[in-house]
């Protein structure tokens, strides 16, 4: 499932970013890597998403979140970050 489909309010783990190399770079630091838990805090009407990552609040328009592959993170598992 892509970030975009996710759905507001639960927590998932990235999986694999499939943007521009440049973008990639850009959000790797940000703190989006493989692996990294972030939970989707507000949808846009426009399909930019308001996220929380590591403790900062970042917004992603469609073409980038509908490009980051997630998998949901279960309750009550702990983060490793």
């Amino acid at each position: 499932m892509t970030l975009y489909e996710a759905d507001k309010g639960h927590s998932y783990y990235i999986t694999g970013l499939y943007v521009e190399p440049s973008v990639t770079r850009r959000l790797q630091a940000l703190g989006l890597n493989d692996g990294t838990v972030v939970k989707v805090l507000n949808r846009k009407k426009r399909g930019a998403l308001i996220i929380q990552v590591r403790g900062t609040r970042l917004a992603l328009g469609k073409h980038i979140s509908s490009n980051i592959e997630v998998k949901i993170k279960e309750e009550g598992t702990t983060e490793d970050e």
